[in-house]
């Protein structure tokens, strides 16, 4: 069984099993979210169109987590699919005053017209208001035998401002070979990203320095969480 699969099985058996929310400190949320822009590292997803998502998460209040998550998507001419389905588990936890958080993600792209679908195991690690944080390519399905491999490496900070507002910073860097056959040019890349969010609404810039895709770019989301 595929880690695809693996993943689907256990949030159904988890979601659907009345004895998988026993433990009172489990909790299952959901989230919805609409978009002007769908950015992952810096390039947009949905060709600079809206992007609507929406996910399902199972926190077992022990560290252990999984969930769901789907978009729209719009890759052009690049690859012929709509939507994009993650399915993740991980476990975090807090050890004195640093956060940790290891886990698995799948990227989905169910009704693409070949098999795009790729996998990373990620590893990060916080103090107070910044993060660190790594992604390694684990799985990619390609007909290219240059896709070989990919590391992101990304540095966040999140400060309160405002009254009930926050600012974020964002900075990453790709690189591998398999960044140069998505991206059709180096082997690296960075990106940089800056917002702002209250209430659920978020404004935000976003830039890459890849020849093809460096001006910087505008966004507006909102999002709503729900306790199930």
């Amino acid at each position: 069984m595929n880690n695809k699969h693996s993943l689907i099985c256990a949030i159904s058996l988890l979601l659907a099993h009345p004895l998988a929310l026993a433990d009172t400190s489990a909790s299952v949320s959901a989230n919805v979210a609409a978009s002007s822009n769908y950015f992952w590292r810096g390039i947009t997803q949905s060709d600079d169109g809206a992007a609507v998502s929406g996910g399902l998460d199972y926190d077992s209040g022990k560290g252990f987590y999984l969930g769901a998550w789907a978009s729209n998507v719009d890759f052009g001419d690049t690859a012929s699919t709509s939507y994009e389905l993650d399915l993740y588990a991980g476990f975090s936890g807090e050890f004195k005053q640093l956060s940790y958080d290891l886990g698995y993600i799948h990227y989905a792209y169910p009704d693409a017209a070949g098999d795009i679908d790729f996998g990373e195991l990620y590893a990060s690690v916080g103090w107070q208001y910044f993060s660190i944080k790594l992604s390694h390519l684990t799985t990619a399905q390609s007909d290219s035998s240059t896709e070989e491999d990919m590391l992101y490496l990304e540095l966040n900070a999140a400060f309160p401002v405002f009254s009930e507002s926050e600012l974020s910073l964002h900075l990453g860097r790709s690189s591998g070979d398999t960044v140069m056959e998505w991206t059709g040019e180096d082997d690296s890349y960075m990106d940089y990203g800056v917002s702002l969010s209250t209430g659920g609404l978020t404004l935000g810039l976003v830039k890459t320095d890849l020849d093809a895709d460096d001006d910087i770019k505008a966004y507006v989301s909102y999002a709503l969480d729900f306790t199930l």
